[in-house]
């Protein structure tokens, strides 16, 4: 095996723990950026067989058993745990790593200190996860480019997972130790709960009869040019609606519509409107005597704020 790296400026070997969609995406991307995989292991050869088939000299691996992996550091210097989140402790229990190689999970989640057996043999740790949808297509990885990597680990290994970060075409962001679960937080706002938002959406248009197919159609163009016109604006600048208006009778009348509907819509509704009010005043020349009287016609819809929070 080559030698084992020590600054950025050499490309190790990789290996993948796990062949689910990430892994499939990785290293094809890593692939193509110049960058050798030698191995990729799951518990189902042919699920490791389909991703080490579609890239040069690379060996499928199956394990049965958690032991039964420990090798997989005799083919590569960097191996990515590909693995489901509550796997992610067991595998790194079970690795024995060289002194200089490094096992990095690809959790948003998991602390990187679940790794930590594997310092033990002298290896670094770290955290390598993609701001990204795997869709299980076939262009994820060229999907991928552009996308955010968060990384957390320390030289010279942070070197090298940002290098690669780079050659991938993403963009490396660097988290701290400890801030994984509001790092993680805030991406289940950028990804999953977007899609509950447009739910609601749904569900309201539903309310007065519209076909579900028809709502979700008339959506989309809505949506893409709010997102379109956030990346060319920013968040305070692509603001619509009432708010953005200052248009405070409006905003009444929406939260007394879905009141009447029972449940939560009406609290839902104003907790998002306080978001709306914080990007409105970040504008050059809020109307911020139109915002307090939009704050103080959601406030019976609002539950309590602990001290300190973002309103």
């Amino acid at each position: 095996m080559t030698p084992t790296p020590t600054a950025p400026s050499h490309r190790p070997t990789l290996g993948f723990i796990g062949a689910g969609r990430v892994a499939r995406a990785l290293a094809q991307a890593a692939t193509r950026a110049g960058y050798e995989v030698t191995i990729v292991a799951s518990r189902h050869i042919d699920s490791s067989s389909r991703i080490a088939t579609a890239l040069p000299d690379c060996e499928a691996r199956a394990f049965e058993r958690s032991e039964t992996m420990s090798d997989v550091f005799s083919r590569a210097d960097l191996v990515f745990l590909t693995v489901p989140d509550d796997a992610i402790a067991t595998c790194a229990a079970h690795l024995t790593p060289r002194a200089g190689q490094a096992l990095v999970h690809c959790s948003g989640a998991s602390d990187v200190g679940l790794l930590t057996p594997a310092t033990r043999h002298g290896a670094q740790i770290g955290g390598f996860h993609p701001l990204f949808l795997f869709a299980g297509l076939d262009d994820d990885a060229t999907r991928l480019q552009g996308c955010a990597i968060t990384i957390e680990a320390e030289a010279p290994l942070n070197d090298i997972l940002q290098r690669l970060a780079g050659d991938m075409g993403c963009r490396p962001l660097s988290i701290p130790a400890g801030e994984r679960m509001r790092y993680h937080a805030g991406a289940n706002y950028a990804a999953s709960f977007l899609l509950c938002l447009l739910d609601e959406a749904t569900h309201l248009w539903k309310s007065i009869g519209m076909p579900e197919g028809d709502a979700q159609d008339a959506m989309w163009p809505l949506v893409m040019g709010t997102l379109n016109a956030a990346r060319e604006r920013g968040l305070p600048g692509a603001l619509a609606g009432p708010v953005s208006r200052g248009d405070a009778n409006i905003v009444a009348r929406h939260v007394e519509a879905l009141a009447a509907m029972g449940g939560n819509h009406a609290t839902l509704y104003s907790l998002l409107t306080l978001r709306a009010i914080h990007l409105a005043r970040q504008r050059p020349t809020p109307d911020n005597a139109a915002l307090d009287d939009i704050a103080r016609a959601i406030a019976p819809f609002i539950p309590p704020v602990t001290p300190g929070s973002h309103t």
